[in-house]
């Protein structure tokens, strides 16, 4: 008896998503250096985005593209995260002294639980509050990703709060700079509140570059002392999700994996005299990476979805930018800044 042919199974069946996400990233650096103004990582959501409300791409990318696109807005996300790490050095964050630390901790701890907490009360599904709070309070879809790597859902939640994080950012790029002129902010004030308020780093450095490099720099340091709290955060939920998990095979491990490398780059980072050319060479693929990460999240937003089941997260995105904004501008008002 002779068997039947077989079905070839593709030996790479994550190329041809991850293809198309180093496509749109590609797209994305042609954007932002014909416009600077726009960070790449919003590009990438954006595209990603667009594309999927294309009937006819949805085919592809709900089935060739998917295993790619899975790959990319998972495990090619955590792979960005740890080298966001090498951004960060403590001892830029120490001069910031001690009691603008404790302020920027504690809005972020604030905006956590406030978003967190609406979101509760608003009902949204599954993880989407979680997701919420930790995209509007630390550093934007980066966040989320992170976070949606130790919740019991694996991501299904993210789409929308990617949405919403990346549409708030954005509009902050054309908002906070007029505002910041009418109430008369020094530069130093424009920069802290930039790095306080705004989610993505990339969109952090297109609102504070409009008022100098004294702005951008401690906006920078800012921002990137939000970013460090992302592995205590993602850590404890880990923690939390453990305790009250059932199945323990199901659950996520006490301290994943890429939480650890991005403390460890972070100490390097630290500590290390490390050259100019890797730093730049791991900034690069960073940006790729997460570039790749962010189209791939994108691609999982569906219009009409959004529109049925997205009301009230939008509601709760909304209301946590403001609450963010507000706080962070009162809290830069009254520190020591020049």
């Amino acid at each position: 008896m002779t068997a039947g042919p077989k079905t070839a199974t593709p030996r790479a069946p994550w190329a041809p998503g991850v293809g198309v996400a180093a496509v749109a990233t590609a797209i994305a650096w042609g954007v932002h250096s014909l416009v600077p103004a726009v960070p790449i990582l919003t590009v990438c959501v954006l595209l990603g985005v667009i594309v999927a409300q294309i009937p006819a791409a949805r085919p592809a990318v709900d089935g060739v593209l998917a295993p790619g696109l899975t790959l990319s807005a998972k495990r090619l996300l955590r792979i960005g995260v740890v080298l966001l790490g090498l951004k960060l050095s403590l001892v830029d964050v120490a001069g910031l002294g001690w009691l603008t630390v404790v302020v920027v901790v504690a809005i972020l701890a604030a905006t956590f639980f406030v978003t967190w907490a609406l979101g509760r009360w608003a009902r949204l599904p599954g993880d989407q509050p979680l997701l919420l709070a930790a995209g509007f309070s630390i550093c934007g879809a980066s966040a989320i990703g992170a976070m949606s790597a130790v919740t019991r859902d694996r991501g299904r939640d993210a789409a929308t709060p990617v949405a919403l994080v990346t549409l708030c950012g954005t509009a902050a790029i054309a908002i906070l700079p007029p505002i910041a002129s009418a109430l008369g902010l020094t530069d130093m004030q424009f920069g802290a509140w930039t790095g306080a308020s705004v989610h993505d780093v990339g969109q952090v450095v297109a609102t504070a570059q409009t008022a100098g490099a004294s702005a951008l720099a401690i906006a920078i340091v800012v921002k990137l002392t939000r970013v460090v709290m992302l592995a205590p955060v993602v850590a404890i939920t880990s923690l939390v999700i453990r305790r009250r998990g059932g199945d323990v095979g199901a659950r996520p491990p006490i301290v994943p994996l890429f939480v650890v490398g991005f403390l460890v780059a972070v100490v390097l980072r630290t500590v290390v005299p490390i050259p100019e050319g890797v730093l730049g060479a791991a900034d690069l693929l960073q940006t790729v990476l997460l570039g790749l990460a962010l189209f791939g999240l994108g691609t999982g937003i569906r219009f009409e979805k959004l529109a049925r089941t997205g009301g009230r997260a939008v509601a709760v995105g909304l209301a946590s930018w403001i609450f963010i904004a507000v706080v962070s501008l009162g809290a830069v008002q009254l520190l020591p800044l020049a």
